[in-house]
């Protein structure tokens, strides 16, 4: 009787785990992506981020955000809503599976965006703690890659951060230096990290 008891315990907690994260099926299901966010995860348009090579747990975490209401975008929201939680798991696996390109950056943005991404400024803490020397970021902590990203994307999270509109965080440190950056420092970083690699 105790066997019994222990092998059907046994047997309900595995029927209840969800499958592991699958690439293969994350590529099938990323067709709808591509328009956005490129047929290699790599974004074509500035408005639109590239999601290949990002840290599989941020790409969760930020898809069922969209998906439960926690962070709230027109595109995104929509397309969030009936992704399951395999398929959120699936597709972070796929995208963090693809390499990204990299891009450069211009000359007149190097000084002050490289200043404010690897040793910060006046109140405002290098992006380098938390997001790497190179950008890659620090996927067991959660923090994203920016390396490589599109500059008008990165523009309008920090802004959507500095307005208090994005609030997804794992806590407010990016509302907090969001807030005391200009827009000249917004700009300077967000063109430093498209060739930051």
């Amino acid at each position: 009787m105790k066997q019994t008891i222990i092998f059907t315990l046994l047997l309900l907690a595995f029927t209840n785990l969800e499958a592991a994260a699958d690439a293969v099926a994350g590529k099938s299901k990323s067709a709808v992506c591509a328009a956005c966010h490129g047929t290699d995860g790599n974004s074509t348009t500035s408005v639109w981020p590239s999601l290949a090579g990002q840290g599989e747990h941020y790409l969760a975490k930020q898809m069922t955000d969209f998906r439960d209401g926690k962070r709230k975008d027109t595109a995104m929201s929509p397309m969030a809503i009936a992704l399951s939680d395999q398929d959120i798991a699936d597709l972070a696996a796929y995208y963090t599976s693809l390499s990204a390109t990299t891009g450069t950056t211009k000359q007149q943005y190097v000084e002050l965006g490289s200043k404010i991404y690897t040793g910060g400024v006046t109140g405002i803490l290098a992006c380098a703690a938390c997001h790497g020397p190179n950008g890659a970021g620090l996927a067991a902590a959660g923090f994203p890659k920016v390396s490589g990203q599109q500059i008008q994307y990165t523009i309008k999270q920090l802004n959507n951060f500095k307005d208090g509109s994005r609030a997804n965080g794992n806590n407010t440190m990016m509302i907090d230096v969001a807030a005391k950056m200009t827009d000249e420092q917004i700009e300077a970083v967000a063109n430093y990290l498209a060739g930051l690699h």
